[in-house]
């Protein structure tokens, strides 16, 4: 991931790889509890976050990470259900274009955030249903964790 294109296309393509046939409320505990395994194992301070447009399906708080990890959580979760792509391509798209977010395109700070730890829950034949976000460290890593969880959990 050298640069941003690279970056654009390894994302583009995460997103169109790591589809799933059905999703639901014990799909969501059982990566969320995957997700939590690799956090524990790496003692990573992070907030899981699974949720749907109106619902949360899934949250936990490991040690060490703040109330603020669940509020960069709700505005990445935000910014992939209204986009319908991870947060950090959403992110690196607007780096790429020179656009930043912020009132004139329609995004207020509060309530979006464009930094990587979010990434959409596909369902073949339906759409984006969710979104799965991780929150306490670097925007890559938050994202990463989530991709490793997840081509673990479809290759099963």
């Amino acid at each position: 991931m050298a640069d941003t294109e690279d970056l654009l296309e390894t994302l583009a393509a995460q997103e169109k790889a790591l589809v799933f046939a059905t999703f639901n409320e014990s799909t969501a505990l059982q990566v969320g509890l995957a997700i939590i395994q690799a956090a524990q194992a790496q003692y990573a301070p992070v907030v899981i976050d699974i949720r749907t447009p109106n619902r949360t399906l899934f949250h936990a708080a490991l040690p060490g990470s703040a109330p603020d990890n669940d509020e960069w959580a709700r505005r990445k979760s935000n910014t992939t259900l209204r986009f319908h792509r991870a947060s950090f391509a959403v992110g690196e798209g607007m780096r790429r274009k020179g656009r930043t977010p912020g009132p004139d395109i329609g995004i207020d700070l509060m309530e979006y955030a464009t930094h990587g730890g979010s990434f959409p829950v596909r369902v073949e034949g339906v759409g984006v249903v969710a979104a799965i976000t991780v929150s306490g460290l670097a925007q890559a890593e938050d994202h990463q964790m989530i991709v490793d969880a997840l081509e673990t959990y479809l290759a099963q």
